[in-house]
């Protein structure tokens, strides 16, 4: 070989490690890092977009929290420290008596103790019109006492009178004295 040969080889030899040095140490470090920044960037649009979703969400849940935090705030309110049992059964009496609610019977039952409330059971029957039955469970649900329906019985009359014997199940809470909310 002649030098000229032997020169061309060496120059092609030259940048073929160049070359091959370049990818090696240079070009595939690169694209790896590149490939690791494409993927957290993905990674993070990914969060990003989560969050603006949770963020639009935001306004709804708040007006809901707040909702839910006026609802409880008259908890306690709702709940006395006295039995008041004689004045809540009136009470009922009177809303049976403003929605012309026939047949009234109230009768309480046997009180129990929970661990932070006692409760009183309450029997109630009446006679009426569906629609006053209804209205008169929705003034029920606005006393300022807290009370929870556990039963309801409609029974339509047997002559087709249009009235419907209702029965109902209810309980009333009270806290002991010496505990306050």
């Amino acid at each position: 070989m002649q030098f000229r040969e032997k020169q061309q080889v060496l120059i092609f030899v030259t940048a073929g490690v160049m070359v091959s040095g370049f990818v090696l140490f240079r070009y595939l470090p690169l694209r790896k890092k590149m490939k690791a920044v494409e993927k957290t960037r993905a990674a993070q649009a990914l969060v990003i977009t989560k969050d603006m979703a949770k963020n639009e969400q935001l306004p709804s849940l708040r007006e809901e929290f707040e909702k839910l935090q006026r609802e409880v705030s008259n908890y306690e309110r709702q709940i006395p420290t006295d039995r008041e049992l004689g004045t809540f059964l009136h009470k009922i009496a009177d809303l049976m008596n403003s929605h012309n609610l026939k047949g009234q019977f109230i009768e309480p039952g046997e009180e129990g103790e929970g661990e932070e409330l006692n409760y009183i059971p309450v029997n109630m029957k009446c006679r009426g019109k569906l629609k006053q039955i209804f209205e008169f469970y929705k003034s029920l649900q606005s006393l300022e006492r807290l009370v929870r329906i556990e039963e309801v019985k409609l029974l339509n009359e047997n002559n087709f009178s249009g009235e419907i014997n209702m029965q109902t199940r209810a309980v009333v809470y009270y806290r002991p004295q010496g505990i306050e909310g």
